[in-house]
């Protein structure tokens, strides 16, 4: 089972990752001023993980896969890793789409 966990960046932002039951991080959001904030990221990872059209399939410049979880306003709550093959990437987002929904959320900032 995936969980969510709630970390502080050093300039007090708050931030969550994405993990797979294997603890590996599959997906990262943006910073957020408020705990608040980052706790709606997640809800918004939960509900969009769940339609293939809000992943947004990258490569970047120097010539890796990644991808882009967007809400529907088109903003994007969550990014992935670089991945060294599509087929990676791919199974990334089903990883994604896998954990995200029951994910429990572990908040390291208590």
């Amino acid at each position: 089972m995936g969980k969510f966990v709630i970390t502080a960046r050093t300039n007090g932002e708050f931030q969550f990752s994405l993990k797979a039951g294997n603890g590996q991080t599959i997906l990262s959001s943006e910073g957020y001023s408020s705990k608040a904030g980052c706790e709606n990221g997640i809800e918004s990872v939960k509900r969009n993980s769940q339609d293939d059209d809000r992943f947004d399939r990258k490569e970047s410049s120097s010539g890796k896969p990644y991808f882009n979880l967007k809400a529907t306003n088109g903003q994007i709550i969550g990014s992935s890793e670089m991945y060294e093959s599509v087929s990676a990437r791919d199974n990334g987002i089903e990883s994604v789409k896998k954990n995200a929904f029951d994910a429990t959320i572990d908040d390291q900032t208590l």
